[in-house]
């Protein structure tokens, strides 16, 4: 792994602009891992001019603003893309202006794209995989700001040091991180902070909630209901953990109505592996958390039906 890390420092030092982009609708991992990186590479070479650009969220705000770039700043850039599996989900498509290309994910490697990658699917978080760089580079240097927004990151894509991908290693780093000087209780009212509306969607979720006799749980979140919550898709990230707090469910689809009428699904499992299912509708992701589209209630009926039998046969094999 260090020759690859390696091999991305000596790229970084070769560029006196470097661009970093994220996934589409950021998490606190897209967000941390795109800025703590930004943040290091800052403080590590002041010389240099490095942005982060992606549409700006008002809610994930508090982690930093995205830069507003022209074409020509790409010319004779680095371009790294961090926490982006596939190429589509990219958050502006100018990522390909650049004189060279690196990616840094910890999502199954189905679309290799870059000149250099570097994917580790055990990671808990691509904000994990920054802090190993720091770590396995010694000119690198760490700074509050970074450290905080790295482990806002970890905090996120781990439920909290909840879910599987959390390791030992994780702690680890979560420790070193904590170490420098950022309030651990400001990062977790911010990760916890909900407003009205969003407060409203939970109750929605949970009181409309269809469980399977097997325990397949979803949910439909049409434009029309998303409307009247005054809610953007992008706030409705945020009820995916919810069904998983239900003792029964096992695994579970939340399908938020897009613009064009289609559905963006996000599905999630306590143990059996739902990635496969989300590839069959245009997805893909982790073993426990992926995502997908359905184009109509057609499909949404199918994916529904293709998850309750993927948890009725797990607890057949189980039984």
């Amino acid at each position: 792994m260090n020759n690859i890390q390696t091999a991305i420092f000596a790229k970084i030092e070769q560029f006196d602009t470097i661009i970093i982009h994220r996934h589409q609708r950021p998490d606190p991992d897209a967000i941390g891992s795109q800025m703590g990186l930004a943040a290091i590479l800052r403080a590590t070479f002041p010389t240099k001019q490095v942005y982060c650009v992606g549409k700006q969220y008002p809610g994930l705000a508090w982690l930093g603003k995205t830069d507003e770039i022209d074409d020509e700043t790409y010319r004779h850039a680095l371009v790294v893309v961090v926490d982006t599996a596939n190429q589509p989900r990219i958050d502006d498509q100018r990522y390909r202006q650049g004189d060279a290309l690196i990616k840094i994910d910890h999502h199954p490697n189905d679309d290799p794209f870059g000149d250099l990658m570097w994917v580790n699917e055990q990671a808990s978080s691509v904000s994990e995989m920054i802090y190993d760089f720091y770590a396995a580079i010694a000119e690198l240097k760490m700074s509050n700001q970074a450290a905080q927004l790295l482990y806002t990151g970890i905090v996120g894509d781990t439920g909290r040091f909840k879910y599987p991908a959390t390791t030992s290693h994780t702690f680890q780093v979560a420790s070193e991180l904590t170490k420098h000087d950022f309030s651990l209780t400001a990062v977790a009212e911010k990760e916890d902070e909900i407003d009205v509306p969003l407060a409203h969607l939970s109750a929605y979720v949970y009181q409309n909630l269809t469980i399977s006799a097997a325990g397949a749980a979803f949910v439909v979140l049409t434009n029309q209901i998303i409307q009247s919550l005054e809610l953007g898709d992008e706030s409705t990230s945020a009820v995916v953990p919810l069904p998983g707090n239900i003792k029964s469910v096992v695994a579970w689809a939340i399908f938020v109505q897009q613009k064009d009428q289609s559905y963006r699904i996000r599905l999630r499992s306590k143990e059996p592996e739902i990635n496969e299912l989300a590839k069959r509708h245009g997805g893909g992701g982790h073993a426990l958390a992926s995502g997908a589209v359905a184009k109509d209630e057609h499909e949404i009926n199918q994916v529904i039906s293709e998850l309750n039998q993927l948890v009725s046969d797990y607890r057949s094999e189980r039984n």
